[in-house]
């Protein structure tokens, strides 16, 4: 086995009681892989806004073409052993599913329960909830760049909701609460059993959806065939293309460095829909989002341009 140095390594985070080992080039291949993944996903705004189904019947086939996708992928990486690598996520990835159909279920309610200002404002926290998990399970203390990169982003989302964060109610701040706190725990299972392919918990938590979406709208899942064709592309191929790569990347980066990256998605999502929509964003959401471009790219920037960074980071 190939010695590891301190030269061999990047400091994405300080671990107490077992050693970083993953290459620079595969640390700056997984960030690469994160801010893609975020870019893609944040059309989901544009497509939800084009879409004229109820919330549920949306989930319903969003989570059906999630889970075909998931199922080819497997398919087709693992052939006959696929039903062997689905056993192998065990308690952990069953887990990660129940946390994932959770939030998903959480965020609707939040989304619909209080105001969008105070759901953002809510999951622009979910980076700093999986830090605290990380370090408390996994012993991961990010470094301090990437502590400053989310604080950065952290006040840009604030800035980005300008005068609109309000009391709203507290059932749909709780909601906002809880999908933050989900998904982070999520993340931390991702992030402890990376040895392990964990795609097949999204097998668990698409099933769920799928239940929970089809009984609330038991005969009335009708829907449009360009709903259909948005709610497949939603779900087979911004979802699956997001899940995939953030599956890969957690074997390389700190459970915080994941979740920090996906923060771009808060900024990037109401320009998408400022070109095709012609929604005019604020000068709040404008600037806030910028910071949060700017914290994340910085971020990314750090490492790619220094790979032998010395001290914490």
């Amino acid at each position: 086995m190939k010695q590891v140095t301190a030269t061999t390594l990047s400091e994405p985070y300080r671990t107490s009681g077992s050693e970083h080992t993953d290459s620079v080039g595969r640390r700056g291949y997984a960030i690469g892989l994160m801010i893609a993944s975020s870019v893609v996903i944040s059309f989901t705004g544009l497509i939800v806004r084009h879409v004229d189904a109820d919330p549920m019947v949306m989930n319903f086939y969003r989570a059906l073409s999630l889970m075909v996708a998931v199922t080819l992928i497997l398919a087709i990486q693992y052939r006959r052993m696929a039903i062997t690598h689905v056993i192998r996520i065990g308690w952990p990835g069953i887990v990660g599913g129940v946390m994932l159909t959770v939030a998903a279920i959480s965020f609707l309610q939040s989304m619909t329960h209080t105001t969008v200002a105070n759901t953002l404002f809510i999951l622009g926290a979910i980076p700093f909830f999986t830090a605290v998990l990380a370090w408390i399970f996994l012993r991961e203390r990010p470094a301090r760049v990437t502590l400053w990169a989310m604080v950065i982003a952290f006040c840009g989302i604030m800035v980005m909701l300008g005068e609109g964060f309000g009391s709203g109610s507290a059932y749909g701040n709780l909601m906002a609460m809880v999908t933050a706190i989900c998904f982070s725990i999520y993340t931390v299972l991702v992030r402890r059993n990376r040895h392990v392919n964990m795609l097949p918990a999204l097998l668990v938590s698409t099933v769920l959806i799928i239940l929970v979406a089809g009984v609330s709208s038991y005969g009335s899942l009708t829907i449009s065939t360009g709903d259909l064709v948005l709610c497949v592309l939603w779900g087979g191929v911004l979802s699956g293309f997001t899940s995939v790569c953030f599956i890969v990347a957690s074997r390389h980066l700190a459970a915080a460095e994941l979740t920090l990256f996906m923060l771009l998605e808060f900024a990037l999502g109401p320009v998408w829909v400022w070109l095709f929509v012609n929604e005019i964003p604020s000068r709040w959401t404008l600037l806030g989002g910028s910071l949060v471009v700017a914290a994340v790219i910085t971020r990314a920037l750090v490492e790619w341009r220094q790979p032998l960074p010395s001290g914490s980071g």
